[in-house]
């Protein structure tokens, strides 16, 4: 019989593979996965019972998040994050299944009830003023311009929008981006954030094929021997904090928040949720469903402040 640990590297072959997931997803199950293996004490997949699934329960709403700092009280993982382990696990014994191998169902793995999501949006005033605060005087502050604008003209993840090249065609509008499990779908391009691409293209003098590239001088002598200097996810979360700083933006900002703004903009505007849900590039509607709590709010506000006032004293 083979050892849960054989299976957990075939499995994860097996998602990368053939189901097409990331690098950074087949990372994050063999992490929830280890930490299965390591509480179990076990290697063997039918000695997984009923009492140890409910003791790993336990243990997954009782492990510190983070080792904390001197006087601060002990933080849990939340309840988001344990699903997350969960959801690794039902799927590892479903591979099994299919393979044959006699383990837990994983029909008996329930996830654990999270309180309603709450979106994190910035108004229009502070999306605006974010959009204007890059210098335009240099090649960093084009880059950046045209950084931001393409994330609220499309709704593209962070790591979409680094993987993009510089040869794609803007005469059409449209571009095609390869997704979360290597899905491939068409964004569309406004005016604005076109003409901040190509505007930061045309002040390029690098053969780089990366759209998004470091211009800092230590990033020079990489560009001379002909290494690539690509924007990294982390370093886009950078440039967007630091222009929600330079836009006096108190709260939270980061590239997802951009995109949650885009999101919101099409359906305050008439879009229907699967409309959203393919520009997205949401697998599930479900994901895109978050969307209808802050839109039905927007649509209680305008109807409270323009319907009729007949009847309110």
């Amino acid at each position: 019989m083979d050892s849960l640990l054989s299976l957990k590297q075939d499995f994860l072959q097996y998602i990368e593979i053939e189901k097409g997931r990331s690098a950074l997803t087949v990372r994050n199950y063999d992490h929830y996965l280890n930490r299965f293996l390591e509480f179990s004490k076990t290697d063997s997949p039918t000695e997984i019972t009923d009492q140890m699934m409910r003791g790993y329960r336990v243990y997954l709403n009782r492990l510190e998040a983070r080792k904390p700092k001197k006087g601060q009280a002990v933080e849990t993982l939340d309840k988001k994050t344990q699903n997350y382990h969960l959801i690794a696990l039902r799927a590892f014994f479903k591979y099994m299944r299919k393979r044959g191998v006699k383990s837990y169902d994983p029909e008996q793995i329930e996830l654990a009830k999270t309180g309603e999501r709450e979106l994190d949006l910035i108004s229009d005033k502070e999306l605006n003023e974010l959009l204007n605060a890059p210098d335009l005087s240099n090649i960093s502050g084009l880059r950046d311009k045209a950084i931001l604008e393409l994330f609220f003209s499309t709704g593209l993840r962070v790591s979409e929008l680094c993987s993009l090249d510089r040869d794609m065609d803007l005469t059409n509008g449209e571009i095609s981006v390869r997704g979360k499990g290597g899905k491939i779908r068409v964004v569309f391009i406004s005016g604005s954030a076109r003409d901040a691409v190509k505007k930061y293209i045309s002040s390029r003098v690098d053969i780089d094929e990366a759209l998004f590239i470091d211009h800092s001088p230590r990033a020079h002598s990489r560009m001379v021997k002909e290494e690539s200097v690509r924007l990294t996810p982390r370093s886009v979360e950078r440039v967007v904090n630091k222009y929600a700083a330079i836009a006096g933006i108190a709260k939270k900002c980061t590239p997802h928040i951009i995109r949650h703004s885009f999101a919101t903009d099409l359906l305050y505007n008439g879009a229907d949720l699967r409309t959203v849900q393919m520009m997205l590039g949401h697998a599930s509607i479900a994901t895109t469903q978050i969307y209808t709590n802050v839109t039905n709010k927007f649509l209680r506000d305008q109807y409270e402040k323009f319907h009729s006032k007949r009847g309110k004293k």
